[in-house]
């Protein structure tokens, strides 16, 4: 099944997008020489979409190869407590790109919309510090052409790939988004499966590095791979076909195409992502800027496949939960970070820490000023180590997610409920799992599966959290309203 849209008036388009090229070419070029010299590494942060803590190799997978994401483990820093944004697509990113926990950041859920023009995003800083961005992916932050909230109005230079996230299910798409033009996929008219998208993006990807090499430059990576539907092409399915029992996938909603090899699929969906993250490092090693890029890596919330009660390759770890709930499998997700010489090799951290914390550490990393009142803290003391920092690594002291649920009469506005939420502080962990319902504690040290609810064992505790959920958080503002234009057709 495929996604079909009403075409935009294209004339009216490109007559508006042609007036400014010329400026934007001649702002790039100033950026670019501006730049020049300075000695500021190259940043690389790879988004996985639905990749469960336990779905690569150095988190424990033992059934799906991922050699080159364990390859940056072994060559960098790989984070044990590590958490996502949130537990589905859009806040998370919108965690990621603003530097605000969920309590504060624009979008609060999926489909709400738009970024504003006055909400900061770490692209911008970038662009703002003279580096050349890219973004080549799945974005879901400005969901059309026009939006304040697109990539090219939100700091990149240039984007590659889905605006709308529902869009971004199906992959074999008619058409992906280079800034907000249609680019069309070819073989894919008619709902035939010709050319897989992620491929396209990926390549884009690799075009973008190697013709910004000689400047810095910001390359964010928003994979859509392994998210449903669950569809790879047969030279990745080849690999894993027979190797695993396998489960159909049949969506009763008809929206994602069925897949009767589900496991294998997923399997090869990752190890596919993973060949091309190898291809990444290998180009950086190639134009020798290895040396001067930190490599991110991480996945924008837990799996999906145990939704459906199939959590054959053990993808949420030994955790709780899954993508769509607040329990440890939804939220916590891998964490790497690789810069050889700077980041020493083979090491781990339990540091506990939030999409939150790029934004300032990005920041930091280049030279340039994070934007007051933000919710992250930068890591660059984990990263490169307290006596390169010039200080010790700041603690949070809490961690904070909720997830608002639209109204139902008004859907670009939220309930007036209080949302499902979570928060961590220290070892300690409050969930409330339904919209005004009980809050459950759990101690992560001693229960890290958060089997033994302690809300009724340690009052004092429960106390404090439920304090702490009521002022970790403001009202969300009104959705930014979209044209509703996505839909999956048989």
């Amino acid at each position: 099944m495929f996604a079909t849209v009403k075409q935009i008036d294209r004339r009216k388009f490109l007559l508006g997008a042609g007036s400014g090229l010329l400026a934007a070419s001649s702002a790039l070029s100033c950026r670019r020489e501006s730049a020049k010299g300075t000695g500021r590494p190259n940043v690389v942060f790879i988004l996985a979409d639905d990749l469960g803590y336990g779905d690569v190799g150095c988190y424990g997978q033992d059934k799906i190869r991922t050699p080159n994401i364990d390859r940056l483990a072994t060559e960098g820093l790989r984070f044990t407590d590590a958490y996502s944004g949130c537990t589905v697509c859009a806040p998370s990113r919108s965690v990621l790109m603003t530097g605000l926990h969920t309590g504060h950041t624009p979008i609060r859920g999926n489909g709400m919309g738009s970024l504003l023009a006055d909400e900061k995003t770490v692209a911008e800083i970038f662009r703002e510090a003279g580096y050349t961005t890219g973004g080549f992916g799945k974005w879901g932050l400005g969901e059309e052409p026009g939006a304040p909230g697109v990539p090219s109005r939100k700091g990149f230079d240039q984007f590659f790939g889905y605006l709308n996230q529902a869009h971004a299910h199906f992959y074999y798409p008619e058409f992906l988004y280079d800034n907000e033009r249609e680019y069309p996929l070819k073989g894919n008219e008619g709902g035939k499966r010709t050319t897989y998208s992620h491929d396209v993006i990926a390549q884009k990807a690799l075009d973008f590095v190697r013709q910004n090499h000689k400047t810095p430059f910001f390359c964010y990576l928003p994979f859509t791979l392994p998210h449903w539907e669950l569809l790879v092409p047969e030279d990745s399915l080849a690999e894993y076909r027979g190797k695993f029992e396998e489960r159909a996938f049949i969506d009763p909603r008809n929206h994602y195409a069925r897949q009767d090899e589900s496991r294998a699929a997923y399997a090869a969906m990752i190890t596919r992502m993973d060949r091309d993250i190898g291809r990444l490092m290998n180009l950086l090693k190639e134009l020798n800027i290895d040396e001067n890029t930190i490599v991110f890596f991480s996945s924008d919330n837990g799996p999906a496949m145990p939704i459906r009660g199939d959590d054959y390759f053990r993808s949420k770890g030994e955790f709780r939960g899954h993508k769509g709930n607040f329990y440890e499998g939804g939220i916590r997700v891998p964490l790497i970070a690789r810069w050889p010489g700077r980041i020493p090799a083979d090491t781990a951290t339990n540091l506990v820490c939030g999409f939150q914390d790029f934004l300032p550490t990005a920041a930091e990393l280049i030279g340039a000023e994070a934007p007051p009142d933000i919710d992250g803290i930068s890591l660059v003391p984990t990263l490169l180590g307290s006596e390169a920092a010039g200080r010790r690594q700041q603690a949070h002291e809490y961690l904070y997610w909720e997830l608002p649920r639209r109204d139902t009469k008004d859907r670009w506005n939220y309930r007036k409920e209080t949302p499902p939420q979570a928060l961590r502080a220290g070892e300690w962990k409050a969930v409330r799992p339904r919209p005004d319902g009980p809050v459950e504690v759990y101690n992560l040290k001693s229960d890290p599966g958060e089997q033994k609810d302690l809300a009724a064992a340690s009052p004092a505790v429960k106390a404090r959290l439920e304090s702490l959920l009521k002022t970790a958080r403001t009202e969300p503002r009104p959705a930014v309203p979209f044209k509703d234009r996505w839909r999956s057709q048989s």
